[in-house]
């Protein structure tokens, strides 16, 4: 059976920092006990209120694409137990990981706190609102699906910061990469097309 790291690569993934994360966090540490068997696979894992934490090769072309030298300050939308949460945390300076269902962002404390990983902040709130006292933020990843990139994730994006999110299609949800120049976003490139959960707050439409 590959590896993690053996099936990223295998996506086109060759940062070394990347690589090392992947190989370092275990994410049978962030999935639902009796999922943990499969958590070598790539592919999502149910946790629970119709939600699942996705495959690991998706989160990775997610997080390469925000390209983390290590400095950065990030706001992940959807923590869900953590997985992808603890991956950012090895590769950027401080975590915001905002998640609305309460009982998620318990589990991605423990499993967190229980990993070792010191620099990240789990809070339960609005992820369509962001956290606008933490902000401007380097990095946002938002791992659920919208028409549009809600606008207070645009106004808390710092200039020349990126924005990675998969934006709701007809036949797919299409993962997009955007900037920040002159206050407005900027589209970068598209990703790659998967299926997320809506994303459910005050600013979808």
């Amino acid at each position: 059976m590959r590896t993690l790291v053996e099936v990223v690569r295998e996506k086109g993934m060759t940062d070394p920092r990347l690589l090392a994360a992947f190989a370092d966090t275990p994410r049978q540490r962030f999935v639902p006990l009796r999922s943990a068997a499969r958590a070598q696979f790539d592919e999502p894992i149910p946790i629970g209120h119709g939600q699942p934490t996705s495959q690991p090769s998706l989160v990775a072309q997610m997080i390469d694409a925000l390209g983390l030298a290590g400095t950065e300050t990030v706001l992940e939308i959807g923590s869900g137990y953590g997985y992808q949460t603890a991956l950012l945390a090895r590769l950027a300076r401080w975590v915001y990981s905002l998640e609305r269902h309460a009982d998620l962002a318990e589990h991605a404390r423990a499993n967190l706190a229980a990993a070792g990983v010191t620099n990240v902040e789990v809070l339960v709130g609005d992820g369509t609102a962001g956290l606008p006292a933490h902000a401007p933020f380097d990095a946002v990843i938002v791992s659920a699906a919208a028409p549009t990139v809600p606008a207070p994730l645009v106004s808390q994006l710092a200039e020349g910061g990126r924005l990675v999110m998969p934006i709701t299609g007809e036949a797919a949800d299409i993962v997009t990469l955007y900037t920040k120049r002159q206050g407005q976003l900027a589209w970068l490139r598209l990703l790659t097309p998967a299926r997320f959960v809506p994303l459910i707050g005050e600013h979808t439409r």
